[in-house]
């Protein structure tokens, strides 16, 4: 979403390196040079006004002259700046002090309201929450079964009284006998929070009708169910790839409907991300979720400070520990951290299942993104292609429950039958197992303390410090010539019989034994007199 600012901003920075002092042009070209950017980016003019005389103004400052490195004080102020224009704080969801929690979603149709209140669902639900969803959007055909097959999925039970609109009309079903509705939405969402109440759901997200536009129909609508149902967050989805259009209709839904949080849908799009960064600041509501994807764990909280890591390429790996924790058992962490200090070897199965934990992170391509520095490499993260993790696996589970404990068992016969059943070539499972061994390898050497191939060992490891040791004891073997074993033994004997008498303990080289009688008890360590005997 923000490749293209990102990129921009990057390239903006890189000038300003190995400058010891900003001139004022120096400032004036670097604040131009990031207006430019933040109008490519479709950002809001009132806002990128604001966020570059702010900028201006601390960078002229004495915050900058004064620096010891002015090009890293400048990305400081551009950072804290980002994170104020996009809300500042991270901003939770409020829950009721008597259940249920009634939260409502608004926003114009496509924006993603539907799929986002399946995500929330699962997302509360992992919070230990008990939600049920309301369809109360009863115009858009179908709605009401995208919503039963979004909870579905999501595990989340969903209250649907009323069918709505099975015949694809817009709004209303015209018919002999005059216009009929499709049913009130009002009844709807009261309903269910009486069905929630009565079910003890804690937490109640009532799914709202929207158009293909703003229109004076659609306010009234949600302002009423609004008023009926006295929700306690109302968050307003919209989708982050309209570009300056956000900006109207966020404040359309301000004054109609008084929303409380915003959410960006399709952030994994290829747009500029201008939404994101005019939202907030036009409408001073906090931007609370953001949605990445079609899966209902494609959901994050937003963070101000790192949304705008990323955007400056700072990465955000306090996000991807985050998503690793939730995806990765605690039991099987312990089991793989217990074979990797016991240098067990790392077997077909445990990679099965960490395979499977990366999938549940989500995209690899999105997690890569999250490392700092990798915005530099878009163009090597586009061009990945994740369907060879699926080939790889394919190859994993043709093997026998013998081969991925034994991978060393797997002969040619075996590699012939493994590529036939997962479709691949017998060159391609050659290469995954020649990968494999070497990953065991590189394993231990990691638990001996020996350090990545090619790199010193680990500070404090073991192996490393074993070799250095017995690399430093080793003696010189004795010939098995026995002419030569000869005369290494009279020359081991010439060196015995010319080493001074004492001179292990005493004198050094042909120097005389050191006498006790002749040493001053005055040059003496304290105490030290009566190791000599009364002298």
């Amino acid at each position: 979403m923000f490749t293209s600012l990102s990129d921009r901003l990057t390239a903006t920075f890189k000038n300003l390196r190995g400058k010891g002092r900003l001139s004022e042009s120096d400032v004036n070209k670097t604040v131009r040079d990031i207006r430019m950017a933040l109008i490519d980016a479709d950002v809001a003019l009132p806002v990128v006004k604001e966020f570059t005389s702010a900028v201006r103004e601390r960078a002229t400052g004495a915050e900058v002259s004064g620096a010891l490195n002015p090009a890293q004080q400048v990305i400081k102020i551009v950072n804290e700046e980002l994170v104020t224009i996009l809300g500042g704080n991270t901003r939770t969801i409020q829950f009721a002090k008597r259940p249920p929690t009634v939260i409502m979603l608004a926003g114009l149709q496509g924006s993603g309201k539907t799929t986002f209140a399946g995500k929330l669902g699962a997302w509360l639900k992992e919070q230990g929450h008990t939600p049920i969803l309301v369809a109360a959007d009863l115009q858009r055909p179908n709605a009401v079964t995208q919503l039963e097959v979004t909870g579905q999925r999501a595990g989340v039970p969903v209250f649907a009284p009323e069918r709505g609109n099975t015949g694809g009309h817009d709004a209303v079903l015209e018919s002999g006998e005059g216009t009929r509705s499709f049913g009130d939405p009002v009844v709807v969402s009261r309903a269910g929070i009486a069905h929630a109440q009565s079910q003890q759901h804690d937490v109640v997200i009532v799914d709202t009708a929207g158009r293909l536009a703003v229109d004076a129909e659609l306010m009234q609508q949600a302002a009423d169910i609004r008023a009926a149902v006295q929700p306690d967050e109302v968050l307003f989805v919209i989708d982050a790839m309209i570009g300056q259009a956000a900006v109207e209709t966020a404040r359309a839904f301000a004054e109609g409907v008084d929303f409380t949080g915003v959410v960006l849908s399709k952030l994994d799009g290829d747009a500029r991300g201008g939404a994101a960064l005019s939202v907030a600041g036009t409408t001073g509501r906090p931007i609370m979720f953001a949605s990445t994807g079609e899966q209902t764990r494609d959901i994050e909280v937003f963070h101000p400070d790192r949304m705008a890591s990323r955007i400056l390429d700072m990465g955000d790996v306090l996000t991807l520990i985050e998503q690793a924790e939730r995806a990765f058992d605690q039991g099987q962490a312990e089991e793989m951290q217990r074979k990797f200090l016991a240098e067990e070897d790392f077997t077909f199965n445990d990679f099965l299942e960490q395979m499977s934990a990366i999938k549940r992170m989500g995209s690899l391509k999105s997690m890569l993104k999250m490392m700092p520095g990798m915005g530099q490499m878009s163009a090597q993260l586009d061009a990945l292609d994740e369907r060879e993790f699926d080939r790889v696996e394919a190859m994993v589970r043709s093997m026998t429950p013998f081969e991925r404990t034994h991978p060393k068992q797997i002969n040619g016969s075996r590699r012939s039958r493994i590529a036939k059943g997962s479709g691949v070539t017998v060159s391609e499972v050659n290469q995954l197992l020649e990968r494999f061994t070497q990953a065991q390898k590189m394993m231990k050497q990691l638990a001996r303390g020996g350090g990545m191939p090619g790199m010193p060992g680990l500070p404090g490891g073991g192996g490393g410090a074993r070799k250095k040791q017995a690399k430093q004891v080793k003696k010189k073997g004795k010939s098995g010539n026995p002419a030569k074993r000869a005369q290494q033994e009279r020359e081991a004997a010439e060196r015995s019989a010319s080493r001074p008498a004492g001179s292990a303990f005493g004198g050094q080289g042909g120097q005389d034994p050191v006498d006790p009688a002749n040493l001053d008890p005055n040059q003496l360590p304290k105490g030290f007199e009566k190791f000599l005997g009364g002298q």
